[in-house]
């Protein structure tokens, strides 16, 4: 585990810090910098198909874990209470069948729904 903290923001710093993750509820994002320290810029978008987070007044948490398969380092953490909360790399048959569970689930749901996401994100 490794402490961080959080920062309400309307909008997102140009430069970001190590360690902090930028909330902004105006935008349903948060983003900070991976907590590997490659310094790749980590979006996690508020949606019901993506990331949730919890303000217990306190300390921040996000949900689902943080996966950065994209990413040379390939990462992969939790945020929890303000603690970013390493969990162990996935292999490549794991990323795949991730991102297909992921791509079914939104499916289902924008059908659900009968909505586009790009309705739902205000774009269409």
């Amino acid at each position: 585990m490794a402490a961080m903290k959080h920062k309400f923001v309307d909008v997102i710093p140009e430069n970001l810090e190590d360690e902090v993750l930028y909330i902004s509820i105006k935008y349903a994002t948060a983003i900070h910098l991976c907590a590997c320290g490659c310094k790749n810029e980590v979006v996690t978008p508020f949606s019901p198909t993506d990331w949730q987070f919890i303000f217990d007044g306190k300390t921040v948490s996000l949900s689902p874990s943080i996966g950065n398969w994209s990413f040379k380092c390939q990462s992969h953490y939790f945020i929890k209470n303000d603690e970013f909360v390493f969990m162990r790399r996935w292999t490549n048959k794991e990323i795949k069948d991730g991102r297909k569970k992921d791509k079914k689930r939104k499916s289902r749901y924008f059908k659900k729904a009968r909505i586009s996401p790009l309705a739902w994100l205000g774009l269409k």
